[in-house]
């Protein structure tokens, strides 16, 4: 006779008897997608900003700079704010805050200038030398970075609270799309209606769809336990699903630091993790490779609206086409090293052969403001954005080949900081180059190397990927 269940014990049904998850991995899907709108729409308005305000290299790279920091650490501390106070509460205050922040870019017109009157660099309204409408955009993107930094680790944890293990790297892909859906959107809706309204009235309208959102998750989100509109069959089929504890303490690995083998339950704090070599190359290829994808968002519309004189629309237009393909870049980079493995390969030479296939194939971008035709240009920018998505999702699979599995989370959050902090300062470092030397050429070669660098120093750092057995 087969024994009955322990009373608290949950019987996962055959199928999930319902999609409702699915409904779920949607909001998520249009919170990133609304995060890439509200994130890329300042490289698109670049130039009617500029012309606006009157506005140089580095003013505009101030405010890059800016917000690129600003959400390093967003991103950095936001993962324990989820954690301490709860997705339904979190993530909508995250998309309010950051919304708000959105439309709040549009109150800078208060600064406009005169009619024909250049912004005076020596006004009251000023900083140093930094114009009152400089400081008024920074502001806005400090706030809206910090705020957006929540997105992603929110998300994360949703997935995890609303999807069996065995559908969460799908549902993961899923929503992460959005983030090119969403620049893509940006990069041709944008243009078009600037033909009808003016730039301030493109914030408050990108700040008033996060308060849609906002809406559509009173009315959808709670936790799958608590869910009125979520059936029996598949509130077991995402509960049973869950990640079970291990039953004993895994044996001490002896390739961990001594500190980790004397107390393996020891908290990690972040300065306990440069204790992992594995740690310090992905940290460093965060700092050199990572901030490339940035200047594509917020540099190649003005590169090819200057380089090839297009107009705002066609700009836009060529850069939603960079962003159609850089969604290819994941999707292959995370099958060659899959196919890699299928075929017998071991993880070590599997995972960094397709980050060298992705490093070489960003290096033709240094050719890029020497091509005859915008289409090949965007070819080679799409080929590069390809490899960046290829190379991140390798990269981000090189943390779960190598540490521990209670700091992975904590190594993504600090590869994520140093990411995006170092990216504010190459924004700094691109405005003084562009002013100096009039050409975005010694950005690209800079751009074109850095992946090639990060992958020697990463075999330099780990010249056998293991398996973390802890």
């Amino acid at each position: 006779m087969t024994p009955s269940p322990a009373p608290d014990t949950i019987i996962a049904p055959a199928r999930a008897g319902g999609n409702f998850r699915w409904i779920i991995c949607t909001l998520l899907f249009f919170s990133v997608a609304l995060n890439y709108i509200d994130r890329t729409i300042l490289g698109i308005m670049k130039d009617p900003l500029s012309q606006a305000f009157g506005w140089g290299e580095g003013d505009f790279s101030n405010i890059v700079a800016a917000n690129q920091i600003a959400y390093a650490f967003g991103y950095l501390f936001n993962g324990w704010l989820m954690d301490k106070i709860g997705i339904k509460r979190g993530l909508p205050l995250a998309v309010l805050v950051w919304s708000l922040a959105s439309a709040a870019h549009g109150l800078c017109a208060v600064f406009l200038p005169a009619a024909g009157v250049v912004a005076d660099k020596a006004a009251l309204w000023t900083f140093f030398t930094i114009p009152a409408s400089v400081l008024g955009f920074m502001a806005c993107r400090v706030v809206l970075g910090l705020a957006q930094g929540a997105n992603f680790p929110a998300a994360i944890k949703c997935v995890a609270e609303w999807f069996p293990q065995k559908e969460r790297s799908l549902a993961t892909g899923l929503f992460n799309t959005g983030s090119n859906i969403g620049a893509i959107v940006c990069a041709v809706a944008i243009p078009f209606l600037l033909r009808y309204v003016n730039w301030y009235s493109i914030f408050y309208i990108t700040g008033a769809l996060g308060v849609v959102w906002l809406i559509a998750w009173w009315f959808l989100y709670e936790t799958p336990e608590k869910h009125k509109h979520l059936s029996a069959s598949e509130r077991a089929y995402i509960l049973a699903g869950q990640p079970k504890p291990d039953a004993a303490p895994a044996a001490p690995d002896p390739t961990l630091p001594q500190s980790e083998i004397r107390n393996p339950q020891s908290k990690i704090t972040w300065l306990s993790l440069f204790a992992y070599r594995p740690v310090w190359a992905y940290v460093i290829a965060g700092i050199l490779a990572g901030p490339v994808w940035n200047t594509y968002q917020y540099y190649m519309p003005d590169f090819l609206k200057t380089q090839f004189s297009l107009d705002l629309q066609s700009a836009g237009n060529w850069t939603g086409l960079f962003f159609i393909l850089a969604i290819f870049g994941g999707i292959v980079g995370g099958w060659l090293a899959g196919w890699l493995l299928g075929k017998g390969w071991g993880v070590n030479a599997a995972r960094k052969v397709t980050m060298l296939v992705c490093a070489l194939a960003v290096v033709p971008i240094f050719l890029v403001p020497f091509v005859p035709a915008v289409w090949i240009a965007v070819v080679i920018f799409g080929l590069a954005g390809s490899a960046h998505q290829g190379w991140s999702a390798n990269l981000f699979s090189f943390v779960s080949d190598t540490m521990p599995k209670q700091t992975i989370g904590a190594v993504v959050g600090l590869g994520g900081f140093v990411t995006y902090f170092t990216g504010g300062w190459m924004a700094k470092g691109i405005g003084l180059i562009k002013e100096s030397t009039g050409s975005y050429s010694l950005v690209f070669d800079i751009c074109a190397l850095m992946y090639v660098i990060s992958l020697l120093i990463l075999h330099l750092l780990v010249p056998r990927i293991q398996q973390s057995r802890k």
